[in-house]
């Protein structure tokens, strides 16, 4: 049969029965939040100075509402689809039946690039913000991967770090990596939550939530008064800036590339339709929790962003604070507000958990839907018989992704998770768009306006952001890609129960 093989749409659905499926136990609120929780995290407190210093300047709030204009268009394609489809999967769902099974492959596979190793990174950064909350308690060779190591030489009873040259001395100290137990222990613990139930995971979701949302929201007020309007000026990096050559580090060029660099931020809106097959009113819910989250999100971003570079100045963001870009700003041009500092990194590590909870469910849901469909193994859509959850996929996931993010360094960058994630949100625009021409008929409880202005916009959009994107990212990305089909055509076209 045709690469491009169709699920009928009928048949699609009727595995939406959850007396055989998964649990349907989530409202319209919890589903907010679960895009809230996976939406602030890494992408606010640390792509926000990246952006700055790389490519926007201070117009890093306009990069903000770039993507999220291309977050709004394929939002609305998204609540169209989980509201008429409330499937498990997402995009990888969602492309089955309207452009094959081939595209549904590939679809899922980048999926696995934003979730999974997603995942993994966050974890990562997880363990170092700890570890500074801690003021460095955690030994660095059980906090580190074996891959990793630093040198340090004692001059007057005090550590100062060394250049590679002088590694020679006799007094020096090598700090070697073993492996990275704390974020081998917030992967256990949060893959034992969602193993446990989903409602569990979204109550302790809805808590995180709380305490990140309002210390953002205390950052926002108690910042504005420390606002210096000539950090503002110029609003974009001029031509010519020593360090940014390319055309999307500078001017309105930059403005762009720093939505690809944001976008990263938005990602949690998409994990939300993963969901679906577990909201309590899908057709009602599922619209509500997309879109909500993205706009309560994107107000936040807006305002955030608009703040830390209005306090400290974007050219700061290049060689310090970037990875503590919000700390660094608070301890530097805040006096007084030290306690914020600390409360910050206490949100920044809730922000963390409650986005690898979310990106953990998201990918054993996409997991879930590609199994049931033959193109991974059953063990992957193998339930819980008493919590109704796919325990043996989060199980897996913790393995792999455990031995990712315990033995590996944590250099991946957040422009590889975007690119997947872009590519998806392309995908599901053009889905809508094809499943109004070729089934006009089918009831949709939610209906994205202005078909096909909306779509065709969003993939615009989303296109352009992947484009602007560096060169290194999409290399790997289509590498990614090309590893997936090997997967396809040796194991998974041979298993489809659509073709078998």
């Amino acid at each position: 049969m045709s690469l491009f093989v169709k699920k009928p749409l009928d048949q699609l659905l009727s595995q939406g029965d959850s007396e055989k499926g998964l649990k349907r136990t989530l409202g319209a609120g919890n589903l907010v939040a679960l895009g809230i929780g996976a939406i602030i995290g890494a992408g606010l407190f640390v792509r926000t100075a990246a952006a700055a210093g790389e490519a926007a300047g201070p117009a890093v709030v306009v990069s903000f509402i770039v993507a999220a204009v291309g977050c709004a268009f394929a939002g609305l394609c998204y609540a169209e689809f989980a509201s008429m489809i409330p499937i498990a999967g997402s995009a990888y769902t969602y492309a089955y039946t309207t452009m094959g099974e081939i595209v549904a492959w590939i679809i899922g596979w980048a999926l696995v690039l934003e979730y999974a190793l997603g995942a993994a990174t966050v974890s990562i950064a997880w363990s170092e913000y700890l570890n500074k909350l801690l003021d460095n308690a955690i030994p660095y060779s059980l906090s580190h991967s074996p891959l990793e190591s630093f040198v340090k030489r004692v001059v007057d009873g005090k550590e100062t770090f060394l250049s590679t040259s002088e590694i020679l001395n006799t007094d020096v100290i090598v700090h070697s990596g073993i492996i990275n137990l704390p974020a081998l222990l917030i992967l256990t613990i949060l893959t034992l939550v969602l193993i446990k139930g989903t409602q569990e995971s979204a109550s302790l979701n809805a808590i995180i939530v709380f305490i990140k949302v309002s210390i953002v929201l205390i950052f926002i007020v108690l910042g504005w008064a420390y606002i210096r309007p000539e950090n503002y000026v110029p609003f974009t990096i001029p031509e010519g800036t020593v360090g940014h050559e390319s055309f999307n580090e500078y001017g309105w060029g930059g403005v762009l590339g720093g939505a690809g660099i944001v976008f990263f931020a938005f990602i949690g809106f998409d994990a939300v339709s993963t969901a679906a097959q577990e909201a309590k009113n899908p057709k009602r819910d599922m619209p509500i929790g997309i879109l909500g989250s993205l706009v309560v999100c994107t107000i936040l971003y807006i305002l955030f962003s608009h703040v830390l570079t209005g306090i400290a100045n974007w050219e700061e963001f290049k060689t310090v604070g970037k990875e503590a870009s919000v700390a660094y700003a608070i301890d530097h041009y805040m006096p007084g507000y030290g306690w914020l500092s600390s409360a910050v990194t206490v949100a920044i590590l809730a922000g963390f958990s409650s986005v690898i909870l979310v990106l953990f469910l998201g990918q054993s849901r996409v997991f879930f839907s590609m199994a049931n469909d033959g193109l991974l193994p059953k063990v992957f859509s193998e339930l819980h018989p008493k919590f109704r959850t796919p325990y043996k996929s989060n199980l897996i996931l913790l393995l792999f992704v455990g031995l990712f993010a315990g033995l590996i360094p944590g250099s991946m960058a957040g422009d590889l998770t975007s690119i997947g994630t872009l590519f998806a949100f392309v995908l599901v625009c053009a889905g809508v768009w094809i499943l109004r021409v070729k089934n006009p008929e089918v009831k949709r409880a939610f209906k994205t306006p202005l078909v096909p202005l909306v779509p065709i916009l969003g993939m615009i959009v989303c296109t352009a952001m992947i484009v602007f994107l560096d060169g290194y990212t999409i290399m790997v990305a289509g590498i990614w890609m090309l590893i997936g089909l090997v997967v396809y055509f040796t194991y998974s076209t041979k298993h489809s129960k659509l073709k078998n």
